[in-house]
């Protein structure tokens, strides 16, 4: 059935993606088994929806919130047994599969305008359990949002972002993606990202996530100045360098150079 002649609304922050090799590549990467059953966000038109049906998953259930396009997805997919579609925004439902079972992975081209709420449903927050534990996200999101959730210590994109999500989840970039390959063209560079979460006994005890998320906060602030100048009123400042001098961390250092697993000695330190 050919697709939607549906004109695409800026406000759901619509571009779909129209390139086959792309589309080829998210679907590799989400290692897809005859057991899977995939959520998928936002699927426009169904180019990525197709390609996710033709693969051994068991179910793909979508949520869409453009009602004309949910009406496109019903008449192009209408007769596909594994098909599940749930008209809504994906923030605020309850994800709900015609058959009531779980789903255990994401692949979706997400909309760019709700990437950090989308992620914190997806994964949760430092301190808080997700609703689900997905094995695997495959996102197609900004380049920029991308390089920073991939980025290790002392690079330029190295952010409180970075750190939360390497708490969260393992992470990999998959493929850069120009904004050629969308209709319409976006005005930013995109990237292909697999994350994996992390289950809740391989994350920090949830209480030193909350404090490395406060630690987070302080230090970010500013992120150029040194950790002396960020967390000064912690502790008084003597009690602070010996602290920190005890773990390997000096307060002339910046908060981008420190990895995460520093940041949670400090949160266990400062109990």
């Amino acid at each position: 059935m050919l697709l939607s002649k549906q004109t695409p609304r800026k406000r759901f922050g619509q571009h779909w993606l129209i390139d086959q090799t792309v589309l080829a590549k998210i679907v590799k990467a989400a290692d897809i088994k005859p057991s899977d059953r995939i959520l998928e966000i936002g699927p426009g038109r169904g180019a990525l929806t197709e390609k996710l049906l033709n693969s051994q998953a068991e179910l793909i259930h979508a949520i869409e919130l453009d009602r004309n396009l949910v009406n496109g997805l019903k008449n192009r997919f209408f007769e596909r047994t594994k098909f599940s579609l749930q008209e809504g925004d994906f923030l605020s439902v309850v994800i709900n599969p015609f058959d009531g079972v779980p789903l255990n992975k994401v692949v979706a081209n997400i909309p760019y305008n709700i990437t950090s709420p989308l992620l914190e449903k997806l994964l949760g927050k430092l301190g808080t359990a997700p609703e689900i534990t997905y094995q695997k996200l495959v996102l197609l999101m900004q380049k920029e949002v991308a390089d920073r959730i991939t980025a290790q210590p002392g690079n330029s994109n190295f952010s409180a972002m970075s750190i939360r999500l390497k708490l969260l989840a393992n992470s990999m970039g998959v493929c850069d993606v120009p904004p050629k390959c969308f209709k319409p063209s976006p005005k930013v560079n995109s990237k292909v990202v697999v994350i994996e979460p992390l289950t809740l006994d391989e994350r920090q005890d949830l209480n030193i996530e909350k404090k490395v998320d406060v630690l987070l906060k302080k230090a970010f602030l500013a992120r150029r100045k040194k950790l002396k100048n960020t967390l000064v009123g912690i502790k008084p400042l003597p009690e602070l360098e010996s602290l920190t001098k005890a773990l390997g961390i000096s307060l002339d250092q910046r908060p981008q150079e420190l990895s995460p697993i520093m940041w949670v000695n400090l949160a266990k330190a400062m109990e």
